[in-house]
């Protein structure tokens, strides 16, 4: 037992001071960017400065009443919502399929699904699809083409294949078809990965941009990080009819991007407290199998 409570040495105590230092560093150095956007929303100066110099919400009572805010968060929810959904139920269905040996040319078929991991078809193409399709300027163009994931479905897969297979087997005696013997027993067993995928396509998706700007051309049906890029790089004008005067010091136009950036990231960061713990679980989930 005295061995255990072993007296800590000088170097010790200095590797745990530096250590605490450079995490204090680490820290500081990543929350201050969070920081210096709210300060500079709360503010009418452009200076880089550690504290704030005024307190004022004008920005982002402007943000607020900017109708293309409104409708840029309306459609990233509705995007998020059901894309997540419909992705996690199809990536689940598709890799309860592939998870059993009996499957077809399992292999095969997994395969090609690894594939298109590493080649796609290309900008051009897929944007030529979406026309043909008629799914240019429509909601589902931004959803469609990202409904299944290849990384999502061979990690959902691996998991499956760990699931002890008596589960099942004890399900089929008592009559359960596939369907059931999913939904009922494979799901349950399953939350780890399901919300570990679920938060991934949630994020994607909040986070998405670029597939809006290319297939999407009303304004009223852009997502609110196109609306965010058009005001904070790009400052489109027709995006920054804010309320107020910006000559009058009411506040500043840095104000008002930092604003709608805060408004943008704030409730994606709200999400990741209630689903943190599935983390370690779902992404430790291993390596390619069979």
């Amino acid at each position: 037992m005295a061995s255990l409570l072993k007296r800590r040495t000088k170097g010790d105590v200095i590797f745990d001071t530096i250590n605490g230092i450079f995490m204090i560093l680490l820290c500081f150095s990543t929350l201050y960017p969070f920081l210096f956007l709210l300060f500079q929303s709360f503010g009418n100066s452009a200076t880089i400065s550690l504290l704030p110099t005024t307190f004022k919400i004008t920005a982002y009572i402007s943000v607020i009443k900017n109708s293309y805010v409104w409708s840029g968060f309306v459609n990233t929810i509705m995007r998020t919502v059901v894309g997540t959904v419909l992705s996690v139920i199809v990536t689940m269905c598709a890799a309860y399929a592939l998870s059993k040996r009996t499957f077809p040319n399992r292999g095969f078929w997994t395969g090609l699904i690894v594939f298109t991991m590493f080649f796609s078809g290309g900008l051009i193409p897929s944007y030529l699809l979406m026309r043909s399709l008629g799914l240019y300027n429509s909601f589902w163009s931004m959803i469609l083409p990202s409904l299944c994931s290849a990384y999502n479905l061979t990690i959902m897969r691996n998991f499956f294949m760990g699931i002890p297979g008596e589960l099942e087997e004890s399900a089929k005696i008592d009559g359960a078809n596939d369907i059931k013997i999913m939904f009922q027993i494979i799901v349950p067993v399953s939350l780890p990965i399901i919300a570990t995928i679920g938060l991934w396509n949630a994020v994607g998706h909040w986070n998405a941009w670029f597939d809006c700007m290319i297939y999407i051309t009303e304004a009223r049906k852009q997502v609110l990080q196109l609306i965010l890029r058009r005001i904070v790089i790009e400052g489109t004008s027709q995006y920054m009819s804010f309320t107020g005067n910006l000559d009058d010091g009411t506040y500043t136009t840095e104000a008002v991007k930092a604003a709608t950036t805060m408004v943008a990231t704030l409730p994606i960061l709200a999400v990741y407290p209630f689903v943190q713990k599935y983390f370690v679980k779902g992404v430790m989930i291993g390596s390619l199998k069979g």
